[in-house]
This record gives C-alpha cells, sequence and structure tokens, in this order.
C-alpha cells in the first residue's frame, strides 16, 4: 500500500460522511446536488484533471440513466395504466383475500423470486412497487400490520431480488464469476438456489416482521395515488383511520431527497377518484391484470432460457435476445397495457396521454437521484480508488470464501457497482482456483456474488430508488434497505461456507 493509495481510502471515507452531512445538516442539500459536489470533490482530491472531471460525472451519469431511466420511465407509465384501470386493484384484493396477513409478506417473496429471475434488482422492483403499493394500502386502511405496511411488503420483495441479482446466474454478475473461476454452470445454479432460499427467508420476511413495527415509513401521497389509482386526499384519510398518519413536514418523507418523487409528482383528479384523471375499471379481468404485469417479465425470462438452451447462431434466440432486453421488454409491457387497459377502458385518448405524462413527472426526481449516484461510482472507479482496496485485500490471508466475500463487499461499497466488486474479486481469486469445474468454485462464486450485495449505501442507484420510492428518510433506508442487503450478503456467504464444509 502506497501513500496514495491510503490518501484515496481517506477521501472515499470522508466524501461519504461528508455526502451524508450535506444531505442531512441543516443544508438539506437536494441528494443530486449533494451527489454531484461530493463526486467533484472527491475528482479534485484524487487528482483528476477538470477535463477528466467532466468526462466521469457525464459518463457516469449517462451510463447510469441509459441503463436504468428509460426502464423506469416506461415501468411509471406501466404502472400509471395498471393504477387507472383497476389491474393493481384487482390483484391486491386477490392476494389480500385469498392470503391471511402473516402470510402476505412469503406471497410477496414468492413473487419477487419467479421476477428476479430473469430482472436486475431495480427493474423487478419497478415491476413490483404497483403491488406493494395497493396491497399495503388496503393494509394500511385494515390497521392489520403495526408501524409501516409498506415496509413489511417491501423487505422480502428487496431480499429476494436482491437475492436472485448477486447470487444466482444467469444475471450478468454470477455469470461473470462462473467464467472467470470456470465453475460449471449448472452446478452453480443449484449450489445459488441452495443458498438464495433460506437467505431470503431471513432477510425478507422475517426481518421485515420485525422491522416494520420500528419505521413510521409511508410513500409520498401523489406517489400512491399514481400507483394504487386513488387521490392523495384518500390515502391521507386512509393514514388518518389507521392512525399512522406522518406530518408532511416531518414525517419519513420529508428528507432532503424525499422530495424529489413528490416534487414531480402527477396531481390526482379528485373529481374522478384516480390518479392523473383516469377512469378505474373495477371489473377489469384478472387474466388482463396479470397480463399486463407479466409480458415484460415472461420476455425477460424467455431470454434468460434461449441464451441457455439454444446456439448461438439461431434466429430465435437472436429473437428472444432482442425482445428479452430490459428496455425492449419494458416498453413491449407498456404498449400491451397501453392497448389492453387503457384504451379499452373507454378513456378518451387525451385524457390517456395526459395521465401518462404526469407519470413521468413523478418519477423525474428519482431519476436526477439516480443520474447523480452514477456520476459518483464513475469518479470512485476512474479515481483509482477501487485498485487501492484490491492491493490492501490481496496481502490478507483468508478462508478463500471469505477472502472473496470480503473483497466483493467492499468494491461494491466504495465503487457503487456489484459488477465492478465481483469482476475484481474473479479477477484477483482466479489464478488461486486454477482451472476449477467442481462445487468449490460454484461456492465460491456464490460467496463472492454475496458480498456484492452487501453495504448497498448512498453511491448505489438502488438505494436512492428505494429511498425516494418509498418516501423514506436516509436512516430509514439504512435501516431497511442496506440492512435488507446486508443481511442478504452475510446469510448468503454463511450459507457457502456452511455447504463447504459437506464438500
Amino acid at each position: 500500500m502506497t501513500g496514495h493509495a491510503w490518501l484515496l481510502l481517506l477521501t472515499l471515507a470522508v466524501a461519504i460522511g461528508v455526502l451524508v452531512l450535506l444531505i442531512n445538516s441543516r443544508l438539506r442539500f437536494h441528494p443530486f446536488v449533494a451527489l454531484m459536489a461530493v463526486s467533484v470533490g472527491v475528482a479534485l482530491v484524487a487528482g483528476l484533471s477538470t477535463e477528466e472531471i467532466a468526462e466521469s460525472l457525464e459518463k457516469g451519469a449517462g451510463g447510469i440513466l441509459g441503463d436504468v431511466g428509460i426502464t423506469l420511465a416506461f415501468g411509471a407509465m406501466l404502472g400509471r395504466l395498471l393504477a387507472n384501470s383497476g389491474a393493481t386493484e384487482r390483484i391486491a384484493r386477490v392476494i389480500v383475500d385469498r392470503a391471511g396477513t402473516r402470510s402476505l409478506p412469503w406471497y410477496m417473496a414468492g413473487a419477487a423470486f419467479v421476477i428476479g429471475i430473469p430482472m436486475f434488482f431495480e427493474i423487478g422492483l419497478i415491476v413490483l412497487l404497483p403491488l406493494i403499493f395497493s396491497v399495503a394500502r388496503r393494509l394500511q386502511e385494515s390497521g392489520q400490520v403495526k408501524g409501516s405496511p409498506y415496509v413489511f411488503l417491501a423487505a422480502p420483495t428487496i431480499a429476494a431480488l436482491c437475492t436472485l441479482h448477486g447470487m444466482v446466474p444467469p444475471h450478468p454478475g454470477p455469470l461473470i464469476g462462473v467464467e472467470g473461476l470456470h465453475a460449471d454452470l449448472g452446478t452453480t445454479i443449484l449450489v445459488g438456489l441452495v443458498c438464495a432460499v433460506p437467505t431470503i427467508v431471513l432477510s425478507g420476511p422475517v426481518y421485515g416482521r420485525w422491522i416494520a413495527p420500528r419505521l413510521a415509513v409511508h410513500p409520498d401521497r401523489e406517489l400512491v395515488a399514481q400507483f394504487t389509482g386513488t387521490t392523495a386526499e384518500t390515502d391521507s384519510r386512509a393514514e388518518k383511520d389507521s392512525g399512522t398518519e406522518t406530518d408532511p413536514g416531518t414525517g419519513s418523507g420529508s428528507g432532503a431527497g424525499a422530495g424529489a418523487a413528490r416534487a414531480g409528482a402527477g396531481t390526482a383528479d379528485a373529481g374522478t377518484g384516480t390518479a392523473g384523471g383516469g377512469s378505474r375499471a373495477g371489473g377489469v379481468p384478472l387474466g388482463w391484470a396479470l397480463a399486463a404485469v407479466l409480458v415484460p417479465v415472461v420476455l425477460m425470462l424467455l431470454r434468460t432460457v434461449a441464451e441457455l438452451a439454444l446456439s448461438e447462431g439461431s434466429p430465435l434466440r437472436h429473437v428472444l435476445t432482442f425482445t428479452g432486453e430490459p428496455v425492449v421488454a419494458m416498453f413491449a409491457g407498456f404498449l400491451f397495457a397501453l392497448f389492453a387497459l387503457g384504451y379499452r377502458s373507454g378513456q378518451p385518448p387525451e385524457k390517456v396521454r395526459e395521465s401518462l405524462t404526469d407519470s413521468i413527472k413523478s418519477v423525474a426526481g428519482i431519476l436526477l437521484i439516480i443520474a447523480g449516484g452514477g456520476a459518483f461510482n464513475q469518479v470512485l472507479e476512474d479515481t483509482g480508488i477501487g485498485k487501492a482496496i484490491e492491493s490492501a485485500a490481496t496481502g490478507a490471508h483468508l478462508n478463500l470464501l471469505l477472502l472473496g466475500w470480503l473483497i466483493a463487499l467492499v468494491l461494491s461499497f466504495s465503487t457503487g457497482s456489484a459488477t465492478v466488486g465481483i469482476v475484481a474479486a474473479t479477477g484477483i481469486l482466479g489464478p488461486m482456483v486454477g482451472h476449477g469445474g467442481g462445487v468449490e468454485s460454484s461456492l465460491l462464486v456464490v460467496a463472492i456474488g454475496a458480498g456484492s450485495i452487501g453495504l448497498n449505501y448512498v453511491n448505489h442507484a438502488g438505494f436512492w430508488l428505494v429511498k425516494e420510492s418509498f418516501g423514506m428518510t436516509l436512516g430509514q433506508a439504512t435501516k431497511s434497505h442496506t440492512a435488507i442487503q446486508t443481511l442478504v450478503s452475510v446469510c448468503g456467504l454463511l450459507m457457502a461456507l456452511l455447504l463447504s464444509v459437506f464438500v
């Protein structure tokens, strides 16, 4: 470790501290502004030129918006169509009627598990948000859950999505590990699933049941109205009836970043009783409602199957690969919902378009914050902080599974990218594994993937997506999202270590 490497590590620690201070101090910086300011400061301290700083900011912000931004926009419009047509309410009603309150988190974990097989974390959460909000609102009205019903349902969803994303192929991170460590793909999928199930149970429904009564989390009323097809006034009355109303000036949605979702939220039309002025079709068939939700999921799942089962030259594989791209799949799902739910509802096309425009406004603030996180990530990568951490880790003498987990954990935390953590850990440990191919290599893939999930904090796009979507303060997001993903990380490692005893 050189003096410059230690300076980079110290810079990272100070940068995260300053970021938290700017957001939570009396200055109450908007998270996007705070992220950009800290990014520039880190780059200057690390010695990047002014040209390099500008390039890092543009590349980081543009890259994350290209990956997530368009998909998020389609997801917001799809959610509005589902809400205005009554589709999410219909699905929520079926789930609540068929599942008891105690079993609802298990149903949400199961739904997220299926959706999480082909989808990235952020995309899966976007798809499930309307369902979470609709079911949580019904629970809030019934008063059957102590604390926040949104955390009660979000915890198992977050746990299942991040576990699949980090530990189980065919997600890109685990696939990188499979290739770099010469592990068998089938064995790794099997081992990953064995480790994933108990991990999701402990980190999702179990932890969610414990933390929900301790967090007064209630998303922005306009955002809830958009996803549930109600008005903000109706949601406010529901909070009063359940005794969980929060003060708009000091409640969970009042953090410096939480206002982003509220600032651009589409207005609700009190006269029609729906978000964005749509008319709810309470009798929408359940089949149409489910189809509208599952179209993007099925397309992404078919892509996964095609990449595993079909040869590279197969025309069918090319078609399914294209239609299964996240942005294409979400676009297809939106178009299906537009014609099957939007126009069929009898609304004038002008009203449908106006409603969709409002839905984009409601996520504009979230998009800015995600862009700021992407810029911060890119600066951390370009300054060489990741390499400094690699240098420190290679001198450690630890169990191979623990070492791989630790390298991926620290690098993912420092760079804001789980993929960076997996790639670096795989590159460092690859020579130690040799040709691999056994169960040990598959367990190492799982351990590295588990490490990449932990300590998901302010420089991760997923952290800000969860925080702003649910109107959390920074502390609430840390106790829920960061804690859940860190629990997943630790449980995944423990499961890998436990299985290693028997192989």
